[in-house]
């Protein structure tokens, strides 16, 4: 499965303008659908995202999981593409949850996944009012990071960014352990899709909450990124963007490190200083 496309362009200099062959982020729409009861049932639809092809299951557990609907892997029966195949690895634009009976999942939330961009995510303030309501995982005290591995996670995350590089059109996000080990990288043209990925695929190895982490995103620190690492029980997120105001609320609310413009050797701390030893 590719994750780049090829695309004519006409590149423009001082001698003119010339036909140039360009690699761009592939974006395709997913639908979501959690289903219950006969497992061959085509389930509900629950939300349409716009991201880059490939993790597509990840992506979709992590995403129910970060909204509060997917608690744990004992709820998950089974996941899969269904629907008409679109690729030639046989995978489509649909991806089914199936859930084992008697699972303890608030059907209620469904009523507000129903789309969601590659770029937005879903309302803030309907996000916050759930948060706060939903007790995500109580974060423990560490990681202990030093202000010299924080400036190295730039470097490190671009080591791993295959078609970040080619397009310049994709997002990452990198998962690091408590000792600042990289545990997994994964991109999309979305910027909550990549952390979804991430955190879907800790999910369904059952390794949440994923505590003594430091979740680390290319982009800016937006509320959707804050509550997705709070729901996985993550620490501290750190960004090479800024922090929205919100963010830095929900952020300061539960405990959490968060941690911005991290790039050029220097960094901002929002809150959560004393996850930082730094002079």
């Amino acid at each position: 499965m590719t994750s780049a496309a090829e695309a004519i362009v006409l590149r423009v200099t001082d001698q003119g303008r010339t036909p140039w062959p360009d690699a761009v982020a592939v974006e395709e729409p997913l639908e979501i659908r959690l289903g219950w009861g006969p497992v061959l049932g085509p389930g509900r639809p629950v939300s349409i995202t716009m991201r880059t092809p490939g993790d597509d299951l990840a992506l979709a557990v992590g995403f129910l999981h970060a909204e509060g609907i997917l608690r744990s892997l004992d709820d998950v029966d089974g996941v899969r593409h269904c629907g008409r195949p679109v690729r030639d690895d046989g995978t489509s634009n649909i991806v089914k949850i199936q859930l084992r009976a008697g699972a303890r999942v608030d059907l209620s939330r469904l009523e507000r996944n129903t789309y969601s961009s590659s770029s937005c995510g879903v309302s803030g303030t309907r996000s916050l009012e759930d948060v706060r309501t939903q007790y995500p995982p109580v974060l423990g005290p560490g990681p202990f990071l030093s202000a010299t591995l924080i400036n190295t996670l730039p470097r490190r995350l671009k080591r791993h960014e295959g078609v970040a590089d080619q397009t310049g059109g994709l997002h990452a996000a990198a998962l690091f352990d408590g000792e600042g080990r990289l545990v997994r990288v994964r991109e999309d043209v979305g910027r909550h899709n990549a952390v979804d990925k991430v955190i879907g695929a800790e999910f369904m190895i059952d390794a949440l909450p994923r505590a003594n982490s430091t979740l680390f995103v290319s982009g800016r620190a937006s509320f959707e990124l804050v509550q997705k690492a709070l729901m996985a029980g993550i620490p501290v997120l750190a960004a090479v963007g800024a922090p929205s105001s919100l963010a830095i609320e929900l952020a300061a609310e539960h405990g959490m490190t968060l941690l911005g413009f991290v790039r050029d050797g220097r960094f901002n701390i929002y809150c959560g200083s004393s996850r930082v030893d730094a002079p």
